[in-house]
């Protein structure tokens, strides 16, 4: 399928999960997340879920890794829909967050950091495939960030459903190191 198909037919499969199935799968996911046995580290960037697409929220995983680095910093996106870019901004526990026009919630009193500090990103995503390339919205922000961060640092997506084929990726496209599914972990 091309990601235009897999957009409209995974966005349509995620509205369609009932709350209850949601919370159901992302308790799941936290089991296979820890399973992993991460070393946690200092810099972790994460996203706040898009509620009205019924996104994966990363909520749990958060929670996790503060439990086992209490030391750890989050680090949300800030958009930049002029450039199709995203500022990585370091978050305490009063930033403040409000939701801009695309209803996203983003942080806007926190401290931008540069890309190469992140050493955990969260990827949203609505459909991976079995070599580790995600498709998101369309506008490449993630892929344009991934970029410019290490080579070292670890990029794990999460998704409700398992791998799909997809026939359009692109030369810029960016790979994840992982995919965490209800049912399995995906290593690339």
């Amino acid at each position: 399928m091309t990601k235009t198909e897999i957009r409209k037919l995974l966005r349509q499969k995620r509205m369609d999960l009932p709350p209850n199935e949601k919370d159901r799968l992302e308790d799941l996911m936290l089991i296979q997340f820890q399973s992993l046995h991460l070393d946690i580290p200092d810099t972790i960037m994460t996203f706040s879920p898009i509620e009205n697409y019924n996104e994966y929220n990363p909520i749990l995983i958060e929670e996790y890794c503060f439990f086992k680095n209490p030391a750890a910093i989050l680090i949300y996106p800030v958009t930049n829909f002029k450039e199709n870019s995203l500022i990585p901004v370091a978050t305490k526990e009063d930033t403040i967050f409000e939701v801009n026009d695309y209803n996203i919630n983003e942080p806007v009193n926190g401290e931008p950091l540069l890309s190469i500090s992140i050493q955990l990103m969260l990827v949203p995503l609505l459909a991976f495939n079995e070599n580790g390339y995600r498709v998101g919205y369309g506008k490449g922000f993630y892929d344009k960030l991934i970029a410019d961060c290490s080579h070292k640092m670890v990029k794990i997506g999460f998704s409700f459903f398992e791998h799909v084929e997809i026939e359009d990726i692109h030369e810029l496209d960016k790979k994840l190191d992982y995919c965490i599914t209800p049912l399995k972990i995906y290593q690339f």
